[in-house]
């Protein structure tokens, strides 16, 4: 049986943006939903299932920002944001939001593609997939977090935790190597596949919200500590 195509949600109020990313979105073999304003966006999410949202900041009737607070709350779905704005509060503000990924505008053609087939391929969608799986590791469990590869679901104090794809792989990639150290820059490439184009410090924003949803005590981690001037690290298994 073929993979079903990979579809898109692709919110830009701009019919030139509209045009100029959809050819290669359709030429790399992805399906492509267009949405010229946040309402419409959310109106074409609730009408069928998407695997990734590429969501401009500025749109009319409803902004990105709050698209991607009301996407958050009800789906997992990659979101990667387009803004014009240069400013570290919008960003940072998009990550705080869900936003899986953010470009600024303006951006190179070569680097949506990739940052496109990034995200896919975090979310098992990429249709650059060769189509064999991977075998599926064991659970890692600590002190009272459990992490199920297979389910892609993360428990602690027998709780579920809701996380977006960006923080289960950084979740994973530290998890994996319990006491290494892992900088910002290692930690991009492990979840995007390089370091290019983006701020180290996004990290930083993911890392608050794992802390804020595995923690008892943010500010006194039992699992993800940080490496002052370094990056971070997973606690180790033998403490």
């Amino acid at each position: 049986m073929a993979e079903r195509t990979a579809r898109i949600l692709l919110v830009d109020d701009e019919q030139s943006i509209q045009t100029l990313l959809s050819y290669p979105l359709q030429k790399d073999g992805y399906q492509v939903v267009q949405a010229t304003d946040g309402r419409e966006a959310l109106a074409r999410f609730s009408e069928q299932s998407f695997d990734l949202v590429v969501l401009d900041l500025m749109l009319p009737k409803l902004d990105g920002l709050e698209v991607c607070r009301r996407l958050r709350a009800r789906s997992a779905v990659p979101i990667i944001m387009l803004t014009a704005k240069s400013e570290e509060f919008d960003k940072v503000l998009g990550l705080e939001l869900g936003a899986d990924d953010y470009i600024t505008k303006p951006f190179s053609l070569r680097e949506f593609r990739s940052r496109v087939k990034a995200a896919l391929r975090r979310a098992g969608m990429s249709s650059s997939e060769d189509g064999e799986e991977a075998p599926v590791p064991d659970p890692i469990e600590a002190l009272e977090l459990r992490i199920d590869f297979a389910k892609r679901s993360v428990t602690v104090r027998g709780e579920d935790v809701v996380t977006t794809f960006v923080e289960f792989e950084i979740l994973v990639a530290l998890g994996r190597s319990p006491g290494r150290v892992f900088s910002r820059e290692m930690l991009l490439a492990r979840v995007w596949g390089d370091s290019a184009y983006r701020d180290p410090r996004t990290i930083d924003v993911h890392i608050r919200h794992l802390r804020e949803k595995i923690e008892r005590d943010p500010k006194d981690p039992e699992y993800l500590f940080t490496v002052r001037g370094v990056g971070y690290r997973f606690r180790d298994r033998q403490r």
